[in-house]
């Protein structure tokens, strides 16, 4: 796991605490299996507001082109990130709370107008890996090419079921 970025790293993931690094472990593990350098970070929004500032205030610096955003409860952190910058910002609602993870979701997917943020499914850090790639590919035909082969991998695996046999 990246925790210092060497510049290198497209793809910055932030979690609001210590608990929702395993989500992060999955999107990076995503990543590293799509060649993208990423970063883990663990900043509060409401704790660190400071740090979490100067984190991305130097991101385009150190080559962070997708932020994915990983919170739980009152999930302010993704909303936080996307109100200072202009980078796609992905969040990923954590299970937990009185809803068990419902009112994180409601809160990153109810964003007001001006200020987006793409949402995916709780705990999802795959998807929300899978969709930065998937951003990134638009202009790196390479990556493309491996989200593609990933998909492709993904189809047969489906097709070789014994459930399909002779479809």
């Amino acid at each position: 796991m990246t925790t210092e970025s060497n510049g290198s790293a497209r793809v910055g993931i932030v979690v609001g605490s210590r608990s929702d690094i395993g989500a992060a472990e999955r999107a990076m593990a995503v990543l590293d299996e799509l060649e993208v350098d990423s970063e883990i970070r663990v900043i509060s929004a409401h704790r660190a507001p400071d740090l979490l500032a100067r984190f991305i205030a130097g991101a385009e610096a150190r080559g962070i082109r997708v932020f994915i955003a990983i919170a739980g409860l009152a999930a302010h952190l993704p909303g936080v990130v996307a109100s200072q910058t202009t980078r796609p910002v992905i969040g990923v609602p954590m299970a937990g709370g009185v809803s068990d993870g419902l009112d994180a979701l409601l809160a990153i997917v109810q964003m007001p107008k001006g200020v987006p943020v793409a949402t995916v499914g709780v705990g999802n850090g795959e998807n929300a890996a899978l969709l930065a790639a998937a951003i990134l590919a638009v202009g790196d035909s390479d990556l493309r090419a491996r989200l593609a082969a990933r998909r492709a991998t993904q189809a047969a695996a489906i097709a070789a079921d014994p459930a399909n046999e002779g479809l």
